[in-house]
């Protein structure tokens, strides 16, 4: 009996990890008569796609943001019996990019979920080669980062997460010369443990100080310490560091997926919303001191509750307290027009919209902080 074809998976573990969009264009020539393909990855601040396999072309066009948007299959029939069949590449809920198909095959149904199978395997194995070759990294930067940001990009968790219980994203900016603001998450079971932090200081010495908080409390977390003894944890790293000459503004969140309790560490200027049925409400929760401002610090949790369908939104001291040319905060007006704006859209377009709406109000004139937003969607 002759054997079948060998799995695109098994092809792709064994290729080389800087070759698989080669080995996924051969693949797809061999098998479904491709004429052209191409892999689109998204660039660090989420607004292009850019081709690997040949870097001299032109970035992904309207179809390719639309499935990238969207996050489903846009095929496009061509002319000369070509169909071209654009694929989201995503893992988890994390957005990579767009594979690109221009085949011979009749479109349908059939060939769009062969299609989509296929990307997903490509997804998956891309994600995992990122730590053994620069080659993704490189495609990804439009611009060349600072030190800082360098430090701060290779600390984040990814640019989304999610399943059929919740989605959450984030956005850092300006993408190539951040400072010491940052987001974390973890997902444990029925537990999302979301941080964001920013480490006072400009530059270098604001990343390194980040790094320090970042690694404290996932080095606390997966030793089994609860969200206290994280933040404890983390301050005292800081306070040892920086003898209370830094510290990181931080709001530790500990979410339950299947009943909605939130737990939460306030220790400084992250704030949290939840918007609910069209309104947009602040989280009241009791300030306490930033992480390692002073040594031996002891910290308090709260509690409160989302209900199904809810969207929690923490953003950082660089968007709600926004002043450019001494305009009022962004965190009043300016901010909740730009949440209203969201309401249709998914977590993994919300956080862009806002942090486009915060660079229109810088109209030009370059951020005097960086800026995060976290968006977590919980569907239940």
């Amino acid at each position: 009996m002759s054997e079948g074809p060998t799995p695109i998976g098994v092809l792709l573990r064994a290729t080389p990890p800087d070759r698989l969009p080669e080995l996924a264009a051969e693949q797809l020539r061999h098998h479904h008569a491709a004429r052209r393909v191409e892999v689109l990855l998204a660039d660090l601040t989420r607004t292009g796609l850019w081709p690997v396999l040949d870097t001299e072309a032109a970035p992904g066009d309207a179809l390719a943001l639309r499935c990238f948007g969207s996050q489903r299959p846009v095929t496009d029939i061509g002319i000369a019996g070509t169909n071209r069949v654009h694929l989201p590449l995503t893992v988890w809920g994390e957005r990579l990019g767009v594979l690109v198909v221009d085949t011979a095959q009749p479109a349908g149904t059939g060939l769009s979920d062969t299609l989509a199978a296929f990307a997903d395997e490509l997804a998956v194995a891309i994600r995992a080669a990122s730590s053994d070759t620069d080659r993704y990294v490189r495609v990804q930067r439009r611009e060349r980062l600072t030190m800082a940001a360098e430090l701060q990009w290779d600390l984040l968790p990814g640019s989304s997460l999610g399943d059929d219980r919740f989605l959450v994203a984030g956005q850092l900016e300006p993408a190539y010369d951040v400072h010491g603001d940052h987001f974390d998450w973890s997902l444990d079971g029925d537990r999302l443990t979301v941080t964001v932090l920013n480490g006072s200081g400009d530059g270098l010495a604001a990343a390194l100080l980040t790094t320090t908080a970042v690694n404290a409390m996932r080095n606390a977390r997966r030793s089994g310490a609860n969200l206290v003894e994280q933040a404890e944890l983390a301050s005292d790293a800081i306070w040892s560091r920086a003898g209370g000459n830094g510290h990181a503004a931080t709001l530790l969140l500990e979410i339950d997926l299947v009943g909605g309790q939130v737990e939460a560490v306030d220790a400084g200027s992250p704030k949290a919303m939840v918007a609910r049925e069209g309104e947009i409400r602040p989280i009241e929760l009791e300030q306490q001191l930033p992480l390692g401002m002073f040594g031996d610090s002891r910290y308090e949790t709260q509690r409160f509750r989302l209900e199904p369908g809810d969207r929690l939104l923490v953003v950082s001291d660089g968007v709600h307290a926004a002043t450019p040319s001494g305009r009022a905060a962004f965190g009043g007006g300016g901010l909740l027009t730009a949440l209203r704006r969201t309401r249709l859209q998914p977590a993994t377009e919300a956080v862009g919209t806002v942090m486009r709406s915060l660079r229109d109000y810088h109209a030009g004139e370059d951020p005097a902080d960086d800026a995060v937003i976290v968006c977590l969607d919980w569907r239940r």
